[in-house]
């Protein structure tokens, strides 16, 4: 009985889909050949030699390539292809099952996206209608012949239209092609042995059925309504797709067109129905659907899979109120089993962190899909609240904490989760917002979920637009140096300054370093822009000193983790010293104490080689970092610049820290500049601890280029 819904056609359907890429299709001699081979290894059927088939088949492949790479989809050089293999005579459905197996082995391949696998099957499809209907014609011309000679005789002898009738019945139950007849209303079934042979039946066992039994009404509506229209003569014939299940329990799928036979008078005499197996072609539908929407590696359901049913998600919010929601994961340190252990073992760890996932979420109704590399999420189709959300995020962490054992390897891994409940918008807004949110699940420690903050998604889609926009700004010089003076505080004259990059948009917006410059570390721009600074500082520098040698300035230029780690910092050194003449002592490097102690060994070796040229290394923002005095020690260290957030306490152990700072510096043998100094009893109070110089808004903020040779001639005394 059928199983599943039927497809019924009163026209010709028109599937939409993408055409093949045509440098994955055969030719059409190959698929020729491939065909041709089967069919002559299925023997029984072919009715011709081969070379004297080739020809049709030639033109059947031929015909079945113009409809796969059609621009648009073309069901009749697919139905085409189909009338080609009755006209070669290849009439045994055996033919029809190689002929498409052969078009869907030989193009899937070609069939890389939903919309391809949707053409492909589409004209696998037509293939068999329009074989159906070549049948179909081919049958209903010898039966309607038979019949119009017996209309014509029928005043003749009783011999001769038993003899009509006697041909008519040889053909009906001797035919390959599956056939049975019924009355209009579908009772009375009369069916040949290969239909019966098709559905694992008897034709007495066919004849006790009714069209009913095989084709519900209640399951297939749409069927029952096209077959009043063709018994009233508004359609030729209907189609229809539909499956069986056998009584050894095996499930067949069928295609049958039927159509109507009427009598002089237009009334219907009886419906004739012709039949085919397609369960080959389904299977082949149901791998390539399979395919397209499903990751290789993991068997969960891919990107594209996902987006459908969040979508279809979304779409039911808006009609009951429920609210889909996603907890989107990403594995952290991933990279490191790979760089280590080997990628092999990296796929056996996300297949074994992928069936964990599905097998403890999806048994409450959640959706497990791979979005891509170590990247996971979990489609709460309805969820009443965000708790329910957050209990699923601690559910997955909790998955993937426990350790996976892949060969000799006991793998232990954490991962983050950004969870966001749908509001407002489609699935890509929502799928954007879970990405920043897990961003913030990651930098806020790993091992954690985070829950959408719509004012930190704000700020976070902003930070992504000015990570967006940097390469292009860098490339328009939009990124200008301003310089701010550093002055002796004995007797406040200034000895140099530190260059400070600013960002100015063409809208005219001015953005800070505190907004661009941990974006620029993130995205490795740090290293560009850090290189242009250092020319710029440096070709101001000379020019300063060309304009006014009697007042050398000291040029103090901030220098990143990542330009030390990733780039040859030594060698841009020489070359921008030796491009502008400037001399190595007027140059001044900046790093602060985080970044010394989160490099590890290379600054150490790479400041050596800058020290050794004659440039001098400060620390920046002394006191904020790890504070590791025996590294510092190790060093080549002539300057330490203290943290303007102990210069500006005003606490009784803020004092006693400044004081403790300046004197440490100087048992190292170290000067000191105090930042961010506001007021004169700052000043006052950072000479008196023995401070030897001190920048800030009391004497002069970040001014350009042009200003700074006026703050040189006169001490900065208030």
């Amino acid at each position: 009985m059928p199983v599943s819904a039927a497809v019924s056609r009163g026209t010709e359907p028109a599937p939409g889909g993408d055409p093949l890429r045509k440098s994955r299709v055969p030719t059409a001699e190959s698929l020729a050949t491939l065909l041709l081979g089967r069919i002559v290894d299925g023997q029984g059927y072919l009715v011709r030699s081969g070379d004297e088939t080739r020809g049709p088949l030639t033109r059947f492949a031929e015909q079945v390539l113009v409809a796969v790479l059609a621009p648009e989809h073309d069901a009749e050089a697919a139905r085409a292809a189909g009338r080609a293999l009755v006209e070669a005579h290849l009439v045994d459905p055996a033919a029809l099952e190689s002929a498409q197996a052969a078009v869907g082995e030989a193009c899937a391949p070609a069939a890389d996206s939903p919309g391809r696998v949707l053409r492909l099957s589409a004209v696998v499809g037509a293939v068999g209608r329009g074989y159906a209907q070549a049948l179909r014609v081919r049958a209903l011309g010898e039966h309607e012949e038979i019949t119009r000679a017996a209309l014509i005789a029928r005043r003749r002898a009783d011999e001769a239209r038993w003899s009509s009738e006697a041909r008519f019945r040889v053909l009906f139950e001797h035919s390959p092609v599956a056939i049975a007849m019924m009355n209009p209303q579908g009772a009375s079934i009369e069916a040949n042995r290969a239909a019966a042979e098709l559905v694992a039946s008897s034709v007495e066992g066919i004849r006790e059925t009714t069209l009913a039994h095989w084709l519900p009404p209640d399951e297939h509506p749409v069927f029952w309504a096209d077959l009043a229209r063709l018994t009233a003569g508004e359609v030729e014939s209907i189609e229809v797709e539909h499956a069986v299940l056998r009584p050894d329990g095996s499930q067949v799928w069928l295609e049958s067109v039927v159509s109507a036979v009427r009598d002089e008078d237009g009334g219907v005499r009886y419906l004739v129905s012709i039949t085919k197996d397609v369960t080959e072609r389904m299977e082949l539908q149901r791998r390539l659907r399979h395919q397209a929407g499903h990751d290789p590696l993991t068997g969960l359901p891919n990107r594209s899979l996902f987006f459908e049913r969040l979508q279809s998600a979304i779409d039911d919010a808006e009609q009951d109120g429920a609210r889909p929601g996603v907890c989107y994961l990403d594995l952290d340190g991933f990279k490191v089993v790979n760089d280590t252990l080997g990628h092999e073992t990296g796929d056996r760890l996300l297949q074994a962190l992928a069936e964990r996932l599905r097998d403890n979420l999806e048994p409450a109704g959640h959706l497990v899909a791979r979005m891509g590399g170590d990247e996971f999420v979990v489609l709460v189709e309805r969820s009443p609240d965000r708790e329910m959300l957050e209990e699923v995020a601690a559910l997955a962490l909790e998955t993937v904490r426990h350790s996976v054992r892949i060969g000799e390897h006991d793998i232990a891994i954490s991962a983050s989760v950004g969870v966001v409940r749908h509001d407002t918008g489609g699935p890509a807004e929502l799928m954007k917002a879970a990405d920043t949110t897990l961003y913030s699940a990651k930098h806020d420690g790993r091992g954690r979920y985070a829950v959408f903050d719509r004012e930190r998604h704000q700020a976070d889609v902003l930070n992504f637009e000015l990570s967006a926009q940097m390469p292009e700004a860098l490339r328009k010089d939009h990124f200008h140096v301003l310089y701010q003076p550093i002055v002796r505080l004995s007797d406040e004259t200034m000895v140099g300054v530190e260059a400070l990059v600013r960002w100015l948009r063409p809208d005219g917006e001015l953005i800070g370093p505190d907004r661009f410059i941990p974006l620029a570390e993130e995205t490795g721009l740090v290293v560009p822009l850090g290189r242009r600074v250092l020319e710029e500082s440096c070709r101001q520098a000379r020019r300063w000193l060309d304009a006014d040698p009697s007042n050398p300035l000291v040029i103090s230029v901030n220098v990143a983790a990542r330009q030390v780690t990733e780039n040859d910092l030594v060698a841009d050194v020489v070359r921008v010293l030796g491009e502008h003449g400037l001399p190595p002592e007027l140059l001044q490097l900046e790093l602060t104490e985080r970044d010394l102690m989160d490099t590890q060994d290379k600054p150490a070796s790479v400041l050596r080689e800058i020290a050794d040229l004659g440039v001098r290394i400060a620390i920046d923002d002394f006191g904020t970092g790890y504070s590791n005095l025996a590294y510092l020690r190790q060093l080549p260290v002539h300057h330490l610049k203290l943290a303007g957030s102990f210069v500006g306490g005003a606490g009784d152990r803020d004092d006693v820290i400044l004081r403790a700072l300046v004197k440490l510096a100087r048992s190292l043998d170290l000067e000191v500049t105090a930042e961010a100094v506001e007021t004169r009893e700052q000043a006052v109070r950072l000479r008196r601890y023995g401070s030897a110089n001190a920048q800030g808004w009391y004497y002069a903020p970040a001014v350009p280029a042009e200003r700074i040779p006026g703050l040189v001639r006169y001490p900065f005394v208030r």
